[in-house]
This record gives C-alpha cells, sequence and structure tokens, in this order.
C-alpha cells in the first residue's frame, strides 16, 4: 500500500504483511511471527514487518498494548543464517543494510508509546531472546529455554543482549549467558529476572489476558511518558552501542570466522 499522509491506524488486512500475523482486538493489538518452518527466524521482510506493525500500533489510540508471540513450537530463534548465506556473508554493505532493518525494528518496538508484552510461546534464541527482552514485560511457557550462541555461530549478540543483559539479571550471569551458551529453562529465567514469569502452556493466555486488562485501565498518556523514563538505562546502553555494533558486525562479514561458522551451523542442519 502507499506510504501514508497521515498518522493514522490501518485495518491489519490493508498491510499486506507475509512475514507475520497482525491482529488488533482493542485493547490489543498482536504481533504474531510467522516463519513456523524456520522457527520464525527474522529475514529482512520481517524484521520491516515487525516495524510497521509497531508504527501503526502506537497511530491507535485504541490500542493500549500491544502482544509480541510467535507461530508454532518457538518464539523466535534470532537471525534466519540460511538467508545470511546466501546474500550476507562476505557482503558487509549487504549486512550493513539488513541490521539497519533490525535496529529500526527495536526501535520501533521500544518507542512504540505503549507496554507490550512478549508471549514467549517456546525456544528464545539470540535475537529471540533480545525481541522478548525489548517488550515491557515477558512471560513464557515453562518447558521452553533461552539461549544465546552467537559465539559459536560468528555474531556477537549487541542487538540488545550485551546491552540489557547486565540490567535484568546482573553482569556476571550476563557473562555466563553469553560465554557459555546454555540453555536457561523457564523457570530459571524467572528466577534471574530474564522474564516475569514461568507457566504452563495452560496458563500462558491468562496471563496475557490479565496483564491486558490492567494495562488497559492505566491513563494512556502518563504510562507512555512513564515507559519513556523506564526506558532511560535500556536507551542509553543502546544508543551507546548500536551504531558501532552495525558496523563492526557489517565488517566481520569479510572474516573467515565468521563464514566458516555460519556455513558449518548449516550443514549440521542438514545431518
Amino acid at each position: 500500500m502507499p506510504e501514508p499522509t497521515h498518522p493514522r491506524p490501518s485495518d491489519p488486512s490493508e498491510l499486506g504483511f507475509e512475514a507475520i500475523v497482525y491482529e488488533k482486538s482493542p485493547p490489543r493489538a498482536t504481533i504474531r511471527l510467522n516463519r513456523p518452518d524456520v522457527l520464525n527466524a527474522f529475514d529482512f521482510r520481517m524484521l520491516r514487518e515487525i516495524a510497521r506493525a509497531a508504527e501503526d500500533a502506537s497511530w491507535d489510540d485504541e490500542i493500549r498494548t500491544v502482544v509480541v508471540t510467535g507461530t508454532g513450537r518457538a518464539f523466535c530463534v534470532g537471525a534466519d543464517l540460511r538467508s545470511w548465506d546466501e546474500t550476507l556473508l562476505g557482503e558487509p554493505s549487504e549486512y550493513w543494510k539488513w541490521f539497519g532493518a533490525f535496529k529500526d525494528m527495536h526501535d520501533r518496538l521500544r518507542e512504540i508509546g505503549k507496554p507490550t508484552i512478549a508471549r514467549v510461546n517456546g525456544i528464545a534464541v539470540g535475537g529471540g531472546n533480545e525481541l522478548q527482552m525489548a517488550c515491557d514485560l515477558s512471560v513464557m511457557v515453562d518447558t521452553a529455554f533461552i539461549r544465546h550462541v552467537g559465539l559459536q555461530h560468528g555474531s556477537v549478540p549487541a542487538g540488545g543482549a550485551t546491552q540489557w543483559l547486565q540490567l535484568m539479571v546482573g553482569d556476571r550471569r550476563a557473562r555466563e549467558i553469553i560465554f557459555l551458551c546454555d540453555e536457561i529453562p523457564g523457570p530459571q529465567a524467572e528466577e534471574w529476572g530474564l522474564v516475569n514469569r514461568a507457566v504452563p502452556e495452560a496458563e500462558l493466555d491468562a496471563v496475557v489476558d490479565e496483564w491486558v486488562e490492567k494495562i488497559a485501565t492505566r491513563l494512556p498518556q502518563t504510562t507512555r511518558y512513564a515507559k519513556q523514563q523506564l526506558n532511560v538505562w535500556r536507551d542509553l546502553a543502546w544508543h551507546q552501542t548500536v551504531g558501532h555494533a552495525r558496523d563492526w558486525l557489517a565488517m566481520s562479514m569479510l572474516g573467515a570466522e565468521a563464514q566458516d561458522a555460519v556455513r558449518a551451523f548449516l550443514e549440521s542442519r542438514k545431518e
């Protein structure tokens, strides 16, 4: 559809999304990542669609909170490394453009002006954990896990993890998550403060519904400014580092370390 002439919301059916499902049922909007065949891994189109949906929700005064979730058995496993192999490895300028879409998605979501809820329906790996951390509240199924594997696959997790993990779980645990690449089960994620709640799958929607109902009774402009103030440390860490990360990660696509790691991972998936 053509670019809007005014900041007015659209019917989701008019937006033509393919990689996500975007629904509005005031007072909530839902952004559901919808590439279950690749565990909801990010490709360029998905990043752009999440950003556009967040923009639309920010313009809709009937929407008081936005829920982010995934289709199938995963919340999100981060970047689609197969698409990296096809278009980004050895192409730093192309990676720089891709990361620009990733950064814009985060900025749109963080600056949406209303609370966001991560409904973590399955595993959250790499950029998937960064996406749930970008939300204001998070509830996950207790059978799922969170993990970072960038140091095994040639990518520094500088799209939120290196900036925000220390704020959420403390410095020592942040280093443990990044360096050891271990799975963090749902109950442990709750204990560490990485999510608010870890619950049985049957209780997941009840928690989300409760939060949506409570947020809907809060004063919208006051809530918006409270969120802006609460974002101060996240914003400081993000803006101090993300531009540098974008350039460094782009140049790393020229190196054998990143290229060999990504291709070795993809080969292992064929076995």
